[in-house]
């Protein structure tokens, strides 16, 4: 099957590094890889590049060697601009990007979560989850926590349509698991849920979480999630450029 986009983005020039683990995780993704750098507003793109153009270079041409060593398809952009998050979000649209990666470390990718919120964006989920993990090893649990006035047989319809599609995408359904559970917060059950997994993968819930993932602090990540996080996107409306991004 075709190779899942999934956006990379690294603030290539403020000492982000591409972690251990993360070209074996996307080795079957076709890769955009984001070099971004944020400059003051009263710095021109032009003038950011000239000073920092060849150092940035430098660092995504190793970058993409990593990839294309694990055997992933690349294409890279290298961008100054005024804002990092507007960056990201034109790129995930102008790449047509199917996931975005948080680039935690990670090992030998054995288990992967995948949370389930709805049935919304459930096919371009399975997508990038048999398009990136359906030729190794590793096992897949569908995890799911159903809110109050969902039924268990709600819940188990939801995840067994999505076993079902996985399975219709050449996934081994011996390698698929599924789990539901009822209690607590929903965030914090997939957090507690995490754990024992190498790389978690999850859908948008609405058109901010991209936003959400990537405006919260590094430290915070890495605290909250152990491992390299996926966010499936769900497509979004055309957005203005940033007329001064200079790529």
């Amino acid at each position: 099957m075709t190779k899942p986009a999934v956006l990379v983005p690294i603030r290539v020039l403020e000492g982000e590094s591409i972690p251990g683990g993360v070209p074996e995780l996307l080795a079957n993704a076709h890769v955009v890889l984001l070099g971004y750098h944020v400059i003051p507003e009263q710095t021109a793109p032009g003038q950011a590049r000239m000073q920092f153009e060849e150092r940035a270079i430098e660092r995504l041409d190793e970058y993409e060697t990593m990839f294309t060593e694990a055997g992933a398809s690349v294409e890279r952009r290298l961008v100054f601009t005024h804002d990092g998050q507007q960056t990201i979000d034109r790129t995930l649209d102008e790449h047509d990007c199917m996931a975005a990666l948080v680039p935690n470390a990670t090992s030998a990718v054995e288990d992967i979560l995948v949370a389930v919120r709805g049935t919304v964006g459930s096919d371009r989920l399975a997508q990038v989850v048999a398009g990136l993990f359906g030729s190794t090893a590793a096992t897949v649990t569908l995890y799911h926590v159903a809110a109050d006035d969902e039924t268990d047989e709600d819940a188990a319809t939801l995840l067994d349509g999505l076993v079902g599609r996985l399975e219709s995408l050449g996934l081994d359904p011996a390698r698929i698991e599924t789990r539901i559970d009822r209690e607590g917060d929903a965030f914090e059950a997939i957090v507690d849920a995490a754990a024992d997994a190498d790389a978690v993968v999850m859908g948008e819930t609405d058109p901010s979480l991209a936003t959400f993932v990537f405006g919260m602090p590094a430290d915070q990540l890495a605290e909250r999630f152990l491992g390299p996080v996926l966010v499936v996107q769900r497509g979004r409306p055309e957005a203005d450029g940033d007329a001064e991004d200079e790529e």
